[in-house]
């Protein structure tokens, strides 16, 4: 395997952590010092169909941000799917898998100065089929980041788990990021962290401070978690939520809650407030972020009709009301290619607050 292009490995404490929030600014960061960067994350567990290839959604993200030209299948060789593990155990194909992987970071590292390596969770993530994070590192004879929660006393002994972990394994971790930090608490978090990570022998790195637009979800997101239809235009997909309001009450009080940001879930029959929000909200370049029919029973065609000139999207969900506002609530909300926004936001605060000159001296 090449040994020679220099490579780091971004892992976290635990899964959504944000260690593609953390690559996706590195990568922007590692450009202005190393003109040709690749990307690789060995082992993917959300994966999405991509010329009939699984594909790690992350790795797609990458790509399309950065056009990394690398082979999409050799940047996300390994794809964890729901019978991956049981068959794993079952017939044990471990030097296979770690074939694949080298093979697919020497494709990745071809012609490359640099490769960032990402991990899939915490250090331990994958140990049942022998491809924890600390042993993909390992293989791959790559520094590790460690990224965290913001905090002092949680993150500090949760990174202090995965320390033990990558230790074991033989690799050396270059230092820690803290993520998603309060802005009033940035200078006081990041000098007892700092304290605190170097009495275990670790370096503070960066503290990003907490932003609220990179947990709203997009309208996209949920259509697509929802398997939605949509019933109208489309270019409001990117519309972000702010609030969720169930529209279970009278539509006057409904009426209230209308504003920007906000998304009304309601049984696909409450035609009424469908009605109120096309009137309330005509001729405004800005309306709600959408509405979630529920129930899947199409409105009327003189509703539909109203549908198509709402100034946000209209979705169309086969689930109750109490299903699709749980799946909103719980969903893990990952930056998405088309939200620039979100990624010119993270490429600033990385930029910004992440010591990039010390990971590459370190390495």
């Amino acid at each position: 395997m090449n040994s020679s292009t220099p490579r780091v490995f971004i892992a976290a404490t635990r899964q959504n952590d944000g260690k593609t929030t953390n690559s996706l600014g590195l990568l922007a960061a590692l450009q202005k010092h190393y003109p040709r960067v690749g990307y690789i994350k060995p082992v993917g567990q959300r994966f999405v169909e991509v010329d009939e290839h699984k594909i790690d959604e992350d790795t797609v993200l990458m790509d399309r941000v950065y056009q990394l030209n690398c082979p999409l299948v050799d940047m996300s060789p390994i794809a964890v799917e729901p019978d991956f593990t049981r068959k794993y155990l079952q017939s044990s194909n471990y030097d296979t898998l770690v074939k694949k992987i080298h093979k697919a970071f020497d494709r990745v590292a071809w012609e490359k100065d640099f490769v960032l390596c990402e991990g899939s969770g915490h250090a331990g993530v994958g140990s049942v089929f022998d491809l924890s994070n600390a042993t993909v590192a390992r293989l791959l004879e790559a520094k590790v980041i460690i990224v965290s929660q913001g905090g002092i006393g949680k993150p500090i002994d949760e990174v202090s788990l995965n320390q033990a972990l990558f230790e074991k394994e033989g690799v050396e971790i270059i230092g820690v990021i803290l993520n998603k930090v309060m802005p009033d608490k940035l200078e006081y978090v990041t000098e007892f962290a700092r304290r605190g990570l170097k009495r275990k022998g670790l370096e503070l790195l960066g503290v990003l401070p907490h932003q609220p637009i990179l947990c709203r979800p997009s309208m996209q997101l949920i259509a697509d978690e929802l398997q939605a239809r949509l019933l109208n235009k489309g270019d409001r997909l990117t519309n972000l939520v702010d609030e969720v309001v169930l529209g279970a009450m009278g539509v006057q009080n409904v009426m209230n809650l209308f504003r920007p940001g906000v998304l009304i879930i309601t049984p696909c029959d409450r035609e009424d407030i469908i009605l109120a929000a096309a009137t309330t909200l005509f001729g405004q370049d800005e309306g709600l972020a959408g509405i979630v029919l529920t129930g899947n029973c199409e409105p009327s065609s003189a509703v539909l009709k109203v549908i198509q000139e709402l100034p946000f999207p209209v979705l169309l969900a086969p689930r109750d009301s109490y299903r699709v506002a749980s799946t909103v609530h719980d969903l893990i909300v990952k930056t998405r290619p088309n939200e620039t926004q979100k990624i010119s936001l993270i490429r600033d605060i990385v930029a910004k607050h992440v010591d990039v000159n010390r990971i590459l001296k370190s390495l």
